[in-house]
C-alpha cells in the first residue's frame, strides 16, 4: 500500500501539468520546476533515509517517510501559487525512500520462502500506483477542483500510516554508528547538479549544463575519496564495487532508462488530434486506462517473477524482463495506429518490468549484509531515477529535433536498444552468491 499511494503521489499532477501556467499564475517555462523539485528531493532523501533506516530502525523511517507525503499533500493542497506547490512538491518527494524500506523490513521480517514474491510485489508497486493513478488523477481533475487530487493523496497517507502502525513490527537488525553528515551533504549537491543538468539540457544554455555535468564529477570524485576514508560512510563503496552489485545497479540504470520511454510516447501519440495523421486524439481520462492493464500485467507477473528466481536465480529473472521489454518496444514500432495496439505494446512492456523489478532487489540483497540492506536498496532506487531521468531528457530532445511519426519510432527503437543492454550488462552477473 505505501508503495502504491508514493507512486500516486509522482503522477499526480500529470494531468494539471497543461493547466499549471494558468491554475498557479506561471510560465510554463516555470511550472517544470513542480516535477523537477520532486525529483530532486527524492533523489536526495532516498540514500539518506535508507542508510538512517539501516542505523535507527527501517518503520521508523518508513513512517517518517509518509509524514512528508501526508504534509507535502496538504500544503501543495492549500497551495494556489507556484512557490507553495514547489514547496509541497519538495516535501512529497521526500517519501520515496518508503519502497527500498519496505523491501528492507520484507528481509528482516519474512521467512526465506516467500521473501522473493514479497520483494518481487513490492517492486512492482511503483508502476502499479502509477499506471492506476493517471486514470483516476484524470477523472478527478476533470470532475472536481484540482486541489483534490492532493487532499486524496493526504488521506491515502494517513491510511498507510495507520496500517503500518498497527501492522507493521520495527526491525531488530540495525547498524548503529553515526551518520555520515558530510558525506549526505556531498552526495545530494552531487545528484542535484547531474539531475539538474540532465533534466534542463535543452532548455538551459550548453555552458550552464556543461558546469553542471562538470561541477557533478568534481564533487563525486571528492565524495568517493571521502567515503572510501569514513569510519561510517553513507555509502560503503568497497560493498557496492562488488561485482554483483555494480553491474546490478548498473543494469537498473540502463534498464530504467530503457523503461520509461513509453511513457513519453504512448500519451502522446493518444492524444495528438487525428487530423493530424498520426495521433488517435483521445482524451486524458482514456489515455490514463490504456495504461492500467500495464500496471495490472506488472503486479500479475510479480509472483511469477518470484518463482523464476527462486527455480533459475534472479539474475535469469532480470535478463528475461529486459527481453520481455525489448520485444515490447520492437513491436510498439509498427503498432501505433490503433488503441488496442498500444493497449498490446504498454502490456507487454509491464510484464517485462514486473519480472525484472523483482528481481533486482533479490540480487542486492543476496550480496549485502543485512546490516546495509536499506542503504543498498535505497542506491537501487537512485539509480533506477538517475536512469528515468535520462530517457526523459534524451526522449525530449528527439520529440523536439525529429519528425513525427520518426521520432515515436526512434523513441521505442532506443527503449528496445536500451533493455537489450540491461541484458548484456545482466549476463556478466555471477550466476549464484555462495
Amino acid at each position: 500500500m505505501g508503495g502504491i499511494v508514493v507512486s500516486l503521489m509522482q503522477t499526480l499532477v500529470i494531468p494539471l501539468l497543461p493547466r499549471f501556467p494558468q491554475l498557479l499564475g506561471s510560465s510554463p517555462g516555470d511550472t517544470t520546476w513542480v516535477i523537477t523539485s520532486t525529483l530532486l528531493a527524492s533523489a536526495v532523501a532516498t540514500p539518506v533515509v535508507g542508510r538512517l533506516g539501516d542505523m535507527y530502525g527501517k518503520r521508523r523511517m518508513l513512517l517518517v517517510s509518509l509524514m512528508m507525503l501526508i504534509g507535502g499533500s496538504v500544503v501543495a493542497a492549500l497551495s494556489y501559487s507556484l512557490v507553495p506547490m514547489i514547496v509541497g512538491r519538495v516535501i512529497q518527494g521526500l517519501a520515496v525512500g518508503v519502497i527500498p524500506l519496505g523491501i528492507s523490513i520484507m528481509r528482516d521480517e519474512l521467512p526465506v520462502e516467500r521473501l522473493a514474491s514479497a520483494t518481487a510485489l513490492m517492486s512492482a508497486s511503483l508502476g502499479v500506483g502509477g499506471a492506476l493513478g493517471l486514470p483516476a488523477a484524470a477523472f478527478l481533475a476533470e470532475q472536481s477542483d484540482w486541489h483534490n487530487l492532493f487532499w486524496t493523496s493526504a488521506a491515502a497517507g494517513v491510511i498507510v500510516l495507520v496500517a503500518v502502525l498497527v501492522v507493521v513490527p520495527e526491525s531488530p537488525v540495525r547498524s548503529g554508528g553515526r551518520f555520515d553528515f558530510l558525506g549526505a551533504v556531498g552526495l545530494s549537491v552531487a545528484l542535484v547538479c547531474l539531475l539538474l543538468g540532465v533534466s534542463k539540457a535543452s532548455t538551459w544554455s550548453a555552458g550552464t549544463t556543461t558546469g553542471l555535468f562538470g561541477g557533478a564529477a568534481v564533487v563525486l570524485a571528492v565524495w568517493g575519496w571521502w567515503e572510501l576514508r569514513s569510519r561510517e560512510p553513507l555509502v560503503d563503496l568497497r560493498t557496492t564495487a562488488r561485482r554483483q552489485v555494480l553491474l546490478t545497479n548498473i543494469a537498473s540504470a540502463v534498464f530504467a532508462f530503457s523503461m520509461f520511454a513509453q511513457s513519453l510516447v504512448l500519451p502522446q501519440i493518444l492524444q495528438l488530434p487525428a487530423s493530424t495523421g498520426h495521433g488517435l486524439g483521445q482524451s486524458l481520462l482514456v489515455t490514463g486506462l490504456v495504461l492500467v492493464p500495464s500496471g495490472l500485467v506488472m503486479m500479475a507477473t510479480a509472483p511469477v517473477s518470484a518463482r523464476i528466481t527462486t527455480a533459475r536465480g534472479p539474475r535469469v529473472t532480470l535478463m528475461l524482463g529486459t527481453v520481455v521489454v525489448a520485444l515490447g518496444y520492437g513491436a510498439g514500432i509498427f503498432l501505433m495506429t490503433a488503441v488496442w495496439h498500444l493497449v498490446v505494446v504498454s502490456a507487454v512492456i509491464g510484464a517485462g518490468i514486473g519480472l525484472a523489478y523483482g528481481a533486482m532487489p533479490a540480487l542486492i540483497m543476496s550480496s549485502v549484509p543485512t546490516s546495509e540492506t536499506a542503504a543498498a536498496n535505497s542506491l537501487n532506487t537512485l539509480m533506477r531515477a538517475i536512469g528515468t531521468s535520462t530517457s526523459s531528457a534524451v526522449a525530449g530532445v528527439v520529440l523536439t529535433q525529429a519528425t513525427i511519426p520518426f521520432s515515436f519510432k526512434l523513441i521505442m527503437a532506443l527503449g528496445a536498444a536500451t533493455a537489450l543492454l540491461a541484458c548484456v550488462v545482466a549476463a556478466f552477473i555471477p550466476r549464484r552468491q555462495a
